[in-house]
């Protein structure tokens, strides 16, 4: 099979690989679709001389399963999310993951959205739902709401009943927000971010969803209300935020699962969720979506389509 590979120098290259194996608890999946994100650009080998295959999660249909799965045929339509898959990432005509991070697509959505929404998807509801807990009529910040995950977040929130303000960069970031039914919407690097908050929710904001850091998050956590503000975001943040007095503030992981994915699909049907997609690349120019993620300001999910 073809697939996207890395070298411990940050050389990308397509090479013919061998279809991985099926474990008893495994499943192979033919990837139609896989999402791109910052850390696929990052990805590198342990070991010198050696190369590995990025991709954190993506959609296709179910080529084999091993003796003990029960739960998918062959032929199935599916999407997974396995970070730092021990077989190998998306990036490729084929991958072979643990079943239990496997999940029928969705209904509503096509292989390519689905692929481009396992990651982000359940960062988003995760950080919405159990991180934050957000509950109807409260008012709250997503702070990066045109990106992968905060595109999605936006959409949660809004579901769960929540006022929404939106930031975002750009004109196009802009419009995407507010396209996905934010109440209001600043653009974060050009506008006053705290006196947008202050005029959305003179009181101080319920809570604050962020997936951009820095001073603009400072900002963010500024306008939280007093002693009883929360902050939460994903692992990964970067510069990680400091924690302040009256602010319960919650670092979180997205993670698959056999329940996660249920409580999702259902979170995506009922929310009737949009899947902006930025750009789509061929497996051949996995090297260029590379280089589109690590530059910043993707409006929307990057997706390779394999197939």
């Amino acid at each position: 099979m073809l697939a996207a590979t890395i070298d411990r120098r940050g050389v990308v290259a397509i090479r013919e690989i061998p279809v991985p194996s099926v474990g008893r608890r495994e499943m192979r999946i033919a990837v139609d679709t896989a999402g791109v994100g910052s850390w696929d650009a990052e990805m590198r080998p342990e070991e010198p001389n050696r190369f590995l295959v990025p991709g954190t999660d993506g959609a296709g249909v179910v080529a084999a399963v091993g003796s003990r799965i029960r739960r998918f045929r062959v032929g199935d339509r599916v999407y997974s999310y396995s970070y730092q898959n021990r077989k190998g990432g998306f990036h490729a005509q084929h991958v072979a993951v643990d079943a239990k991070n496997v999940a029928r697509v969705p209904r509503g959505l096509d292989l390519k959205s689905a692929g481009a929404i396992a990651t982000t998807g359940l960062t988003a509801l995760q950080g919405v739902d159990d991180a934050l807990g957000v509950r109807k009529g409260e008012s709250v910040i997503v702070h990066g709401a045109s990106g992968g995950v905060g595109s999605l977040a936006l959409q949660f929130a809004k579901w769960r009943g929540a006022r929404v303000l939106a930031t975002a960069s750009g004109r196009d970031g802009l419009a995407l927000v507010r396209r996905l039914g934010a109440d209001a919407a600043v653009d974060g690097k050009r506008e006053d971010l705290l006196a947008a908050a202050r005029r959305f929710a003179p009181d101080g904001v319920d809570a604050v969803l962020a997936f951009v850091g820095g001073e603009s998050l400072a900002r963010c956590r500024d306008a939280l209300k007093k002693r009883a503000g929360r902050l939460a975001y994903p692992n990964g943040v970067e510069p990680v935020p400091r924690k302040r007095r009256g602010v319960k503030t919650t670092a979180y992981d997205g993670t698959p699962g056999v329940r996660e994915f249920e409580r999702f699909n259902r979170a995506v049907e009922k929310a009737k969720l949009k899947v902006p997609i930025a750009k789509t690349y061929p497996l051949s120019r996995a090297a260029a979506a590379y280089r589109l993620v690590k530059k910043g300001h993707v409006v929307g999910k990057v997706v390779l389509r394999i197939r």
